[in-house]
C-alpha cells in the first residue's frame, strides 16, 4: 500500500536524551542510517573504567612480587591498547593515562582498602584528641572540669539555675585561687638556694669569698672609676645579708656599714648624688628600694587623654586605629584614658590631636581632677595650671559650665596653656598669672581648688634624669616651706558655705615625705577646721602617719600614694581636704569631750572682770596710741603715780 511516496518517507524521529544521564565521551561523527539504536551509549573512558573494578578483587597477596608484563590489568597487552587508541581517538588516550597512574599506586596489599577508607575519613573531620597537645603536669583545674560542668555550661542561664551557676562559679574562682598561691609557694626559693646562689654569683674568677670593703676603701674608690659588674655584684650581696642579716652577716660588722655600702652603690650605679640616694633608699625596704630605682630607668607608658567635649574615646580609638597605631585603654579607674603601645604616626602631629579631640597626659595626672570631682556650675582654681592638662580635664568636667580660673605664677608658661585651651575647646577658662599665695586677696569664694604644687620631681626622674645631681637638702627646705604657704592659701580660698562643694585636693609628683605627708599635717594643724577626706581612689597606697621618729595625724592615711615601679606610672601624691566653717572660740572657753565621742563642746567660765589688774595693760596700750599720733608720752614712772594718786582719791 502506500506506493512511491511511503517508499522515501522519513521514519520516526529518535527518542530524546534523558537530562540526567551523560553523553559520552566520543569524537563527534557523521550521522549513519545503520546504526543500532540498542548499542551501549556509554564511551570507552566508562567501561574502561567499569573494567578496573574486578582488577582491585584478583590482587596479588603482599609476599608475592609481581613479575614484569607488558600486558595491564584489563589483559591487553601495549600493541593491542595502541590499536584501540588509534580507533578510539581521545578518550583511549585518556584512559591510558589514568591505567597508568592507577598501576603505579597499585602496590599493596589487600589491607590497602581499609587503610584508604580510614584516611579519606580522617581526611574528611580531624579528631580533636589528635590535634589537642598532651599536658605535662596536670593542674587541679584540670581535673575539677567533667562533662558534668561541660553539661553545665551548655545549658542556658535562667533565673532558676542563675544562683546555682554563681554559686559554682565562685567556688571554682577560690579553687583556683588557692592552686595559684600553692604554686607560688612551690616555686619560691628557699633561704639556703638563695644562699648558694649569693656564694656562686658573689665570688670572683679565683674563687675568692666576698668581703665589704671599710669606709676608707669606699671613699678611696669614688675618686677612681668603678667596674660596674663589681658594683651590681657587691649591691646584690647587700641586699641579702640585709634581709637575713642574723645569719649572713660578716663577723664584727654592723648593719649600719652595710646600708651605706648598698647606698654608695646605688648612688654610683645609677648616677645620684649621696644626698638623694639616701632619702629615697630610706622610704622603702630593701628589695623594694632596688626595683624603685631600677623603674626609674624605664620610661613610663605614652598616655593620652581623650576630649570629652568633642568626641568619644571609642570614637577616637577606633580613628586612630585607622591611622597605624597600636592602643587600648589604660583601665577600669578612668574612662577617657588611652595607652599607646606603638603607632606610624607621631602621636602629637595626627589631625585629630590637632582637631583638639585628645591630649598627651601622663596617667598620673588624672589623679587629681579625679579626686577633685567638679560639678557642673562651680567656680573651680587651678593654682598651678601650665601647660593645661588638668585645667582642661576640669573644663571637661564640668561640660563646659562654671568657671575655671587657671593661674600660673611664670607668665611664660600660660602661652602654652593659653594654645591648649582653645585647642581642646574650653570656653568657661580665664587665665591668669598671679603668685598662688596672693589669692586669697586677689579672689576667693571658690567651690573647689586644685594645687599641684611645685615640687622637686623625685616621682618623675624617668622624664628628667637632671634631678638625680641637681637636688641638695637646701632645695626641700625651701620647697617645703613653699608647699606649705601655697596650701594655707588654697584653704582660704575655698568657700566653707559652698553647698556641692568646699574640697581641696593637693598633689604632687615628688615621693618624699617633707613635701607630701608633712605639708598635710601642717595645714591640719594650722586650720583646724579642715579634715582629710578619703579621695574616691581605688589604688594606691596610705600615706604614711609614721616616718622615721615623725608621728603624724592618724587622718593621713586617707592619702594615696603612686609609685613606679608598683603601678607603672609617675610617683605620685594625692590628697583631699574638706573645708568647714571657722568656729570662734573666745578667752575663757576651752574643749571639753563628749561622752558618746561626737565632736567637744564648749563649756565658758564665769569669770569677772578685774579692773585693777587690767590697768598695766590698758595704760600701755593708751602710751602706744599716743606714740602712734604723734604725741609726747609721759614716762612709765609719772604713768604709774598718777594712777595711783587717782586710785587713792
Amino acid at each position: 500500500m502506500g506506493g512511491r511516496r511511503a517508499k522515501y518517507k522519513q521514519g520516526p524521529p529518535a527518542p530524546l536524551r534523558d537530562p540526567d544521564s551523560r553523553l559520552p565521551h566520543k569524537k563527534p561523527r557523521k550521522r549513519k542510517a545503520d546504526v543500532d539504536s540498542d548499542a551501549d551509549p556509554r564511551g570507552p573512558a566508562k567501561r574502561a573504567k567499569e573494567s578496573k573494578k574486578p582488577a582491585k578483587e584478583n590482587k596479588r597477596p603482599a609476599e608475592e612480587k609481581p613479575k614484569p608484563s607488558t600486558k595491564s590489568r584489563t589483559g591487553k597487552t601495549l600493541r593491542e591498547r595502541k590499536r584501540q587508541g588509534k580507533r578510539g581517538g581521545r578518550a583511549h588516550r585518556n584512559d591510558d593515562f589514568l591505567q597508568g597512574a592507577q598501576e603505579e599506586l597499585d602496590l599493596g596489599s589487600d589491607d590497602d582498602d581499609d587503610d584508604e577508607i580510614e584516611l579519606f575519613a580522617r581526611k574528611g573531620k580531624k579528631s580533636k584528641q589528635f590535634e589537642r597537645p598532651a599536658k605535662i603536669i596536670p593542674t587541679g583545674s584540670d581535673v575539677s572540669s567533667s562533662d558534668e560542668d561541660a553539661d553545665e555550661e551548655d545549658r542556658h542561664v535562667t533565673m532558676a539555675n542563675m544562683e546555682e551557676r554563681s554559686r559554682a562559679l565562685d567556688a571554682q574562682a577560690a579553687r583556683e585561687a588557692e592552686l595559684d598561691v600553692q604554686e607560688m609557694q612551690d616555686a619560691a626559693p628557699t633561704d639556703e638556694d638563695e644562699e648558694g646562689d649569693v656564694e656562686m654569683e658573689d665570688g670572683d674568677e679565683e674563687g675568692e669569698p666576698f668581703r665589704l670593703p671599710t669606709a676608707e676603701e669606699r671613699e678611696e674608690e669614688k675618686k677612681g672609676v668603678s667596674d660596674v659588674q663589681v658594683v651590681k655584684s657587691r649591691m646584690r650581696h647587700c641586699v641579702r645579708v640585709l634581709r637575713n642579716f642574723k645569719k649572713l652577716v660578716e663577723k664584727d660588722r654592723s648593719r649600719s656599714e652595710y646600708v651605706a655600702q648598698l647606698v654608695s652603690d646605688i648612688a654610683n650605679y645609677y648616677g645620684y648624688n649621696d644626698f638623694l640616694a639616701e632619702k629615697l633608699f630610706q622610704l622603702f625596704p630593701v628589695t623594694e628600694a632596688i626595683e624603685f630605682f631600677e623603674a626609674n630607668e624605664v620610661s613610663r607608658p605614652v598616655t593620652i587623654r581623650t576630649n570629652t567635649l568633642k568626641t568619644r574615646r571609642r570614637d577616637l580609638a577606633q580613628a586612630l586605629i585607622n591611622r597605624g597605631v597600636n592602643l587600648e585603654p589604660i583601665g577600669k579607674w578612668t574612662n577617657v584614658g588611652l595607652q599607646v603601645f606603638e603607632s606610624a604616626v607621631p602621636i602629637g602631629a595626627t589631625p585629630e590631636y590637632l582637631a583638639g579631640h585628645y591630649m598627651l597626659q601622663a596617667a598620673s595626672s588624672f589623679l587629681p581632677v579625679i579626686a577633685l570631682g567638679p560639678q557642673p556650675n562651680e567656680r573651680v582654681l587651678d593654682m598651678a595650671s601650665a601647660p593645661g592638662g588638668k585645667t582642661t580635664h576640669i573644663a571637661a568636667l564640668l561640660q563646659n559650665t562654671g568657671h575655671v580660673f587657671a593661674n600660673d605664677t611664670n607668665k611664660a608658661r600660660t602661652k602654652s596653656l593659653a594654645a591648649n585651651v582653645h585647642r581642646l575647646g574650653c570656653k568657661n577658662v580665664i587665665i591668669c598669672s598671679y603668685d598662688g599665695r596672693e589669692f586669697p586677696k586677689v579672689m576667693g569664694g571658690f567651690d573647689r581648688v586644685l594645687l599641684d604644687a611645685p615640687c622637686s620631681g623625685t616621682g618623675v626622674i624617668s622624664k628628667d634624669s637632671s634631678v638625680k645631681v641637681n637636688k641638695s637638702e637646701r632645695d626641700f627646705q625651701l620647697l617645703s616651706h613653699l608647699q606649705k604657704q601655697l596650701i594655707l592659701c588654697a584653704i582660704d580660698s575655698v568657700s566653707p558655705d559652698s553647698k556641692t562643694g568646699g574640697y581641696i585636693v593637693y598633689s604632687t609628683c615628688s615621693v618624699t615625705v617633707d613635701e607630701n605627708e608633712a605639708v598635710v599635717d601642717y595645714a591640719l594643724r594650722k586650720r583646724p577646721n579642715v579634715k582629710l577626706v578619703d579621695t574616691g581612689l581605688e589604688f594606691g597606697r596610705e600615706g604614711f602617719t609614721k616616718y622615721r621618729g615623725k608621728t603624724f595625724n592618724p587622718s593621713v592615711n586617707l592619702t594615696r600614694r603612686f609609685y613606679p615601679h608598683v603601678h607603672n606610672m609617675d610617683g605620685f601624691f594625692v590628697a583631699k581636704f574638706k573645708v568647714g566653717k571657722r568656729s570662734k572660740v573666745q578667752a575663757g572657753e576651752k574643749a571639753v569631750e563628749r561622752v558618746d565621742g561626737g565632736l567637744p563642746e564648749t563649756v565658758e567660765e564665769d569669770v569677772g572682770f578685774d579692773s585693777e589688774e587690767d590697768r598695766p595693760f590698758i595704760q600701755e596700750g593708751k602710751r602706744r596710741q599716743m606714740k602712734a599720733k604723734g604725741l609726747r608720752v609721759p614716762s612709765r614712772l609719772k604713768a604709774e603715780q598718777m594712777a595711783a594718786t587717782r586710785a587713792a582719791t
